[in-house]
C-alpha cells in the first residue's frame, strides 16, 4: 500500500517563502514521475510542477522563476520550494507519484498567502 503524506504548508505573508515535503512508503520511489498539484477554493485542481526519474523538471507558467520541485529518492521525499509568493497561490497542495498505470495522492496540504 503505497501512502504520500504532504507537510509544510501554513499561513505566510506576500513576498514570503514556503517548503512543502512529500514522503513516500511502500514502493520503488526513484522510478516513478512526482507531481504537486494545487486547487484553490472553486477551482479545478491544476499542475503545479513535475519531476521525472532523471530529474527533468517542468513548471506552470503562473510559478516559473519562483518554484522549484526536488526530490530525494534516498529519503523518498519530493519538495516544492516556493518562494515570492502571492495571494494567488492560496491553494491546497497535492503531491502525485504517478507510472507504470498507477497514480498516488497525498492527501493535501493547506496553503495561505494573506498580509
Amino acid at each position: 500500500q503505497v501512502q504520500l503524506v504532504e507537510s509544510g504548508g501554513g499561513l505566510v505573508q506576500p513576498g514570503g517563502s514556503l517548503r512543502l515535503s512529500c514522503a513516500a512508503s511502500g514502493s520503488i520511489f526513484s522510478a516513478y514521475v512526482l507531481a504537486w498539484y494545487r486547487q484553490a477554493p472553486g477551482k479545478q485542481r491544476d499542475l503545479v510542477a513535475t519531476i521525472n526519474n532523471n530529474g527533468r523538471t517542468n513548471y506552470a507558467d503562473s510559478v516559473k522563476d519562483r518554484f522549484t520541485i526536488s526530490r530525494d529518492n534516498a529519503k523518498n521525499t519530493v519538495f516544492l520550494q516556493m518562494d515570492s509568493l502571492k495571494p494567488d497561490d492560496t491553494a491546497v497542495y497535492y503531491c502525485k507519484m504517478y507510472g507504470f498505470g498507477y497514480d498516488y495522492w497525498g492527501q493535501g496540504t493547506q496553503d495561505t498567502v494573506s498580509s
